[in-house]
């Protein structure tokens, strides 16, 4: 393109300058245009479905009906999930929902209560 690097993480050819910064549309990973070298993440932001920041013992409230993997249960739209506890992996949030015990959800499932 301009004669800007591929992005260090996912290697694609479509960086940006975001100022003094180089970003990259695909991955959202930006880094130093003087450095070239990836800037570490000094921790990820885990959101919910409208974009609010989650931490460890928020409650969060499930915004669509869930299917159980390996039950005929669904987690319904409105349950209230307390003291959740953010990992990192597919579901990056691990919880225990009454009558149902503990499982991962993916953020993008929950709102902030």
């Amino acid at each position: 393109m301009d004669g800007l690097p591929d992005c260090p993480k996912c290697d694609s050819e479509y960086a940006y300058e975001d100022g003094s910064m180089l970003a990259c549309p695909m991955c959202g990973h930006t880094w130093s245009q003087d450095q070239g070298v990836a800037e570490p993440n000094v921790g990820s932001v885990t959101k919910d479905g409208n974009g609010n920041a989650l931490s460890d013992g928020d409650t969060v409230v499930v915004i669509k009906d869930l299917k159980v993997k390996g039950s005929s249960s669904v987690v319904k739209v409105g349950t209230k999930v307390k003291n959740i506890r953010l990992v990192d992996g597919d579901h990056n949030i691990d919880c225990r929902i009454p009558g149902i015990g503990a499982m991962g959800l993916k953020s993008g499932f929950v709102k902030k209560a």
